[in-house]
């Protein structure tokens, strides 16, 4: 399941975000969106788990949690239909 992961502090890390989610179980990866020019952080990031039930309780544990002092967002990325 590939999941956003929205609302992040800049200086937040792509290691930061990964050890969140591995306390819920297997992740495929973990990516931070980068800024191209300053490679700096967008602020939002995916991480993909191939377990459904423990991707689901990643999203619900970790939505709303308080991370360098900004309440994160995760939701499941909806997946777009075919044109």
């Amino acid at each position: 399941m590939k999941i956003l992961v929205r609302n992040l502090e800049r200086t937040v890390t792509e290691t930061e975000l990964l050890e969140l989610f591995k306390q819920y179980g297997t992740v495929d990866t973990c990516t931070l969106v980068l800024d191209a020019a300053t490679g700096k952080s967008k602020g939002f990031g995916f991480v993909e788990m191939p377990h459904g039930r423990e991707a689901v309780k990643a999203i619900k544990g970790l939505n709303t949690l308080r991370l360098h002092g900004t309440g994160i967002r995760v939701k499941q990325v909806e997946d777009k239909p075919e044109a």
